[in-house]
This record gives structure tokens, C-alpha cells and sequence, in this order.
């Protein structure tokens, strides 16, 4: 069984910054890439676009006829991976941050997709089921060196590098079919190690900036919540209490926001809130379906 919430639209949201030296400078705001289905309202049609932390100038980044979804950020956030099926089955892109120049990275005739940079830029981690089940590969940037990473007859997915890059978060439900857990393994796919246990679906890890935590969504309270642990698996703390569905979390740069997608207003939407859980606000607002959301690296 694949990890629920493994690879859905995507959206990807991000902190203010102020720029310049002193105070009373300017604001600039930092910006969001995020995969909305507003084109049309089809859920099985969805868009990459860009817009800036307060939902002002939004940009579609994709046009195409095809599914355009899972955006991740390069390190230096010039740089845009996704996976689209527009080419006939998902495999996985790459495109310049205004849209620009999209390239295919995988050829594998089968399922690539959620792909996740390593810290340094030189590697992107994803989800394949070219072996007829679903495992972590890795490749080079320029989608060269694709080497398998996880094999074990279980459905592997949602890979996340921790930031010293050392590590690689996942979700899988080896454990038993009807669950997934959160796994962290060495880069190279050694060390293979449990982080939570059943029951329940467990999914999208999500590394603070620091390392020292990761963001999960749980339905172990039957109903899908936001959680953060510390990276070794102990601590694990309820962050949300919202009686829908709330998923797909991220840090933001600084590590005192986390961003996640919930449809406690009736459709999914993005919503943020501070790393304790506070603050639980909505930033988006369109009759569309927002997914997994990613903040923009700060360069």
C-alpha cells in the first residue's frame, strides 16, 4: 500500500523576511511555489504556481495539458523540481524558478515522483515504482546516477534530507499494510531506522531547519493531525486539534513556522501556524485543492 498523502498537489509556503540593515526598512516578502487546481477546478488537473507570502502576484508556472505537481525547491531557490505526467506517466522535472526551461530528469516508463533536493544541490531523492513497488532512489541533479535506495517489498515513499544531508526521512508500510510509519536512513540507504510506531497512517517528515525535529501528520487519534518529534523519534507532540483533516507539513526558513494543508473550512486549503502549534491561521482562499506545502529557501 503507498503512503497516504504521498504525492498529491502540492503547495509550498514561506515566513516574512525584511530586508536592508536597519530598522524601519522595507519589507520583502519572501515567496511561495504551491500546486493549485484553480484552472478550471479539476482536481485531477493541477498547476504549479508562485505567489508571494501574502497571496499577492500570482504566477502560474506551468501551463501544460498534463499534471504538474510535488514542487521542491532547490537549496538556493533558483531552481524548481516537480514531477508531471505530461509526457504520458509521472516522471520527474526540473524548471528554472520563473517556469522557465522545464526539463525531463527521469525516463523510467513508470511512476517517479516526489522529489527532494539534497542541502547541497548536487542530488534529488524520489519516489519510484519503476521496480513494480514503490522504494527511494537518488540521483544526480541532472538526473544521472539513479540508484535505488530502500528494497523491501513495502511501499517507500516521501523522502526528506535532513539538512546536514546526512540523512533521508520516509514513510512505508512495511510494518503492516494497512499503516505507515516514519523511517530515517543514511544517505546511502544503510541504517534503515523506525521512528514511530502503530496505529495508524503516518506520513510526509518534514526536518526543522536545525535538524533536531521532524513535522509528521498522524490519524493515530482517528483523525489526521499535525505532530512534531524530535529526530530521533521521542517527544512526539500533537500540534493541531482542528476535528478535520490536517497534513503535509513544513518548516519555514527559521524554524518558527510550519506550514500544512487542512480542509477544517471545507476544502483544502494552506493554512500556517508557529512551531508550538499556535497561531493556526489560513492564507489561502480560493474553491480549489492545495496540497503538501514548501517554503522557499532563503538565499
Amino acid at each position: 500500500m503507498k503512503p497516504l498523502f504521498a504525492v498529491c498537489a502540492v503547495a509550498l509556503l514561506t515566513l516574512n523576511r525584511w530586508a536592508g540593515d536597519g530598522a524601519g526598512t522595507a519589507r520583502s516578502p519572501d515567496q511561495i511555489v504551491f500546486v493549485s487546481t484553480r484552472q478550471g477546478g479539476q482536481q485531477d488537473k493541477p498547476d504549479i504556481y508562485l505567489m508571494n507570502d501574502d497571496g499577492t502576484q500570482v504566477t502560474n508556472l506551468t501551463k501544460h495539458a498534463g499534471r504538474d505537481f510535488a514542487p521542491a525547491w532547490s537549496p538556493d531557490g533558483t531552481k524548481i523540481a516537480f514531477c508531471s505526467n505530461r509526457d504520458g506517466n509521472d516522471e520527474i522535472y526540473v524548471m528554472n524558478a520563473d517556469g522557465s526551461g522545464p526539463t525531463r530528469l527521469t525516463h523510467s516508463a513508470a511512476i517517479d515522483e516526489a522529489p527532494d533536493w539534497s542541502p547541497d544541490g548536487t542530488k534529488i531523492a524520489f519516489e519510484s515504482y519503476r521496480d513494480q513497488n514503490h522504494e527511494i532512489y537518488v540521483m544526480n541533479a541532472d538526473g544521472s546516477g539513479q540508484t535505488q535506495l530502500t528494497n523491501t517489498r513495502a511501499g517507500e515513499g516521501e523522502p526528506a534530507w535532513s539538512p546536514d544531508g546526512t540523512k533521508i526521512a520516509f514513510s512505508s508500510d512495511r510494518v503492516w499494510d494497512l499503516t505507515s510509519e516514519i523511517y530515517v536512513m543514511n544517505a546511502d540507504g544503510s541504517g534503515q531506522t523506525r521512528l514511530t510506531n502503530p496505529p495508524g497512517l503516518k506520513g510526509s517528515p518534514a526536518w526543522s531547519p536545525d535538524g533536531t525535529k521532524i513535522a509528521f501528520f498522524s490519524d493515530r487519534d482517528r483523525n489526521y493531525e499535525i505532530y512534531v518529534m524530535n529526530a530521533d523519534g521521542s517527544g512526539q507532540t500533537r500540534l493541531t486539534h482542528s476535528g478535520a483533516r490536517d497534513a503535509d507539513p513544513d518548516w519555514s526558513p527559521d524554524g518558527t513556522k510550519i506550514a500544512f494543508v487542512s480542509n477544517r473550512d471545507g476544502n483544502f486549503e494552506i493554512y500556517v501556524m508557529n512551531a508550538d502549534g499556535t497561531n493556526q491561521t489560513r492564507v489561502t482562499n480560493e474553491p480549489s485543492i492545495y496540497r503538501r506545502p514548501r517554503w522557499r529557501p532563503r538565499r
